[in-house]
């Protein structure tokens, strides 16, 4: 069987110790790295730990399970997924991070895998993804090091919520059909949704402003039935650099409660040329804020009240 290594370094202007925490974490990376859609810590037991990760590969939307172990005092991650899919046969690496004075790093990155029956097809394939996906997350991971330790004000989160007298699993049934949504919600003119893997969807959305304009957006979403949706959105408007979020239904003693979580960084470039040129990043959060919430907040009524008849059908 031929293995190839490979290893990819970027230059970062910020403290070994603060990029070896930002890597470690990995609720940050659907935030800092490009390909990643969500991130699950399965299991953790002292320095080692599993993780699930969705993430895209030549616009292709895969999943797989890591276990890592985390060396904080060495600035070292190892990782070697448990199971690849094709055409990856055996997939593993590290994070090496190298102090270069106080405020600055050497971040390498280290890779190691098989193809499938060692086709030379399938190598290729690896070749390429590896090497893109890896000078994307390095050049993000420096990007947003940086950035954090220059403007913390620009990426912040928000949760909306409604409490329904109804099922967990029709409110996500609700969410989850978004091929539906054209007919369910007003503010939705089109949809495209695709499913090719369980659990792992493509959505593509035409919707409506308050002024009669559509915009449409794309976002990769995976599904935890009944309990969660975590999703992406690669599409961007012009005042945000990200958008991530997650839909959630608990059941509770006073009902079950469904909430829109979002999390986004604004484009600073842009608030001027988008809400003119006296407007301020305070402007620009409150503008974002209150346009989602008001698309979130939306969905989530259009979905009590379907949870609600159907609860109210079946007595």
């Amino acid at each position: 069987m031929t293995t190839r290594e490979v290893e990819h370094e970027i230059t970062v202007g910020a403290p070994a110790a603060a990029v070896y925490r930002l890597i470690a974490d990995v609720v940050n990376w659907p935030r800092i790295f490009p390909p990643t859609i969500h991130v699950d810590q399965v299991e953790h037991t002292g320095a080692e730990e599993r993780i699930r990760i969705w993430a895209t590969a030549h616009g292709e939307a895969k999943n797989w399970t890591s276990r890592r172990t985390l060396d904080a005092q060495g600035l070292r991650i190892t990782f070697r997924q448990e199971i690849s899919h094709p055409p990856v046969a055996a997939m593993g690496g590290a994070w090496i991070i190298e102090p270069l004075g106080d405020h600055k790093a050497r971040v390498r990155l280290t890779h190691d895998y098989r193809a499938v029956d060692d086709d030379p097809e399938g190598l290729a394939w690896i070749d390429e993804a590896v090497d893109r996906n890896s000078r994307s997350e390095l050049a993000a991971l420096r990007t947003n090091v940086e950035a954090a330790h220059a403007a913390e004000d620009l990426t912040f989160s928000f949760t909306d919520s409604v409490t329904v007298t109804g099922a967990a699993k029709d409110l996500f049934d609700f969410v989850n059909e978004a091929d539906r949504w054209a007919e369910r919600l007003p503010h939705v003119a089109s949809v495209r949704l695709t499913e090719d893997t369980p659990g792992l969807q493509t959505l593509e959305m035409d919707t409506r402003a308050k002024d009669g304009s559509t915009h449409t957006t794309k976002s990769y979403r995976v599904t935890f039935p009944d309990r969660r949706i975590a999703y992406k959105q690669v599409t961007l408007p012009a005042l945000l650099t990200l958008h991530t979020g997650v839909w959630t239904f608990e059941e509770t003693g006073e009902g079950t409660v469904a909430s829109s979580q979002h999390t986004v960084s604004l484009n600073t470039d842009n608030i001027t040329a988008v809400l003119g040129p006296e407007a301020t990043v305070a402007d620009a959060r409150t503008y974002v804020h209150t346009a989602l919430s008001t698309n979130s907040l939306a969905t989530l009524g259009h979905a009590k009240a379907y949870a609600e008849t159907l609860a109210g059908e079946r007595g």
